[in-house]
């Protein structure tokens, strides 16, 4: 079975666009699993939300990120800045209706979710167990308590990762020792590792293989589109990918 994760897409449309092209040039993907953060910083939040509308992959989970629910419940202190705070205001400011709908009915609202694809164990988490909104998954990270899951999807961080950890586990028969896998697919619409192409992994979970799938978008018209009333700071980083 292979999944395409998706996170972070913050509302960039040309950026969204140009990833949905990507993925229909790819055979045999049969869900998808959405991570949260498809809203705000960017100018097409609405427009965002009916690409990912039209992807015709199951969805096998739809969690918020921090910034649904900061902006469906107008919860900005957690933000670290004042520009963030006002940009999530201006995106609340315009929000169509549909979108409204989408956030509330077709995303599960909340921040975490456990779910099982071939009989393996998955937690989908936008942050991480620790706080599932607002602090990200590290490999440096205490991760003792991810054990009982065989694959954990998170986002939040823009920094994609893809790593294994070994458990002690009373298994004779695989050196007792069991693996959890933890995926990370980066940012579509706001990439902080250094390349500004829009982000997202596909994942087959028969091979165990993991492919990063990085596709260029004209970053200048996603630019123009932004309002002066969002700080410039968002629409400038798109060019450097941090």
């Amino acid at each position: 079975m292979r999944i395409v994760i998706i996170s972070d897409v913050h509302g960039n449309l040309e950026a969204m666009a140009a990833l949905k092209r990507q993925l229909g040039e790819i055979t045999n993907i049969q869900g998808m699993v959405l991570l949260g953060d498809l809203i705000d910083y960017g100018p097409h939040s609405n427009e965002a939300i009916e690409l990912i509308k039209e992807l015709s992959y199951p969805v096998l989970c739809n969690i918020w990120g921090n910034h649904e629910e900061a902006i469906v419940f107008e919860k900005y202190v957690n933000f670290s800045s004042e520009r963030g705070q006002q940009c999530a205001r201006y995106t609340r400011s315009q929000l169509s209706e549909n979108t409204k709908s989408y956030l509330m009915q077709e995303m599960l609202g909340k921040g975490r979710y456990e779910f099982d694809i071939c009989g393996k164990k998955c937690l989908a988490v936008h942050g991480s167990l620790e706080d599932e909104y607002w602090k990200g998954i590290f490999p440096w990270d205490d991760l003792e308590e991810y054990g009982r899951y065989d694959y954990v999807f998170s986002g939040h961080t823009h920094l994609p990762h893809f790593f294994e950890k070994y458990y002690p586990k009373e298994d004779g028969l695989h050196r007792n020792r069991k693996k959890t896998v933890f995926i990370n697919p980066g940012s579509v619409g706001q990439p902080r590792n250094l390349n500004p192409m829009a982000q997202c992994a596909l994942l087959d979970l028969d091979k165990e293989d993991f492919v990063m799938i990085k596709c260029g978008y004209n970053i200048g018209r996603e630019q123009k589109a932004f309002s002066a009333k969002v700080d410039a700071f968002y629409k400038n980083r798109l060019e450097y990918g941090i």
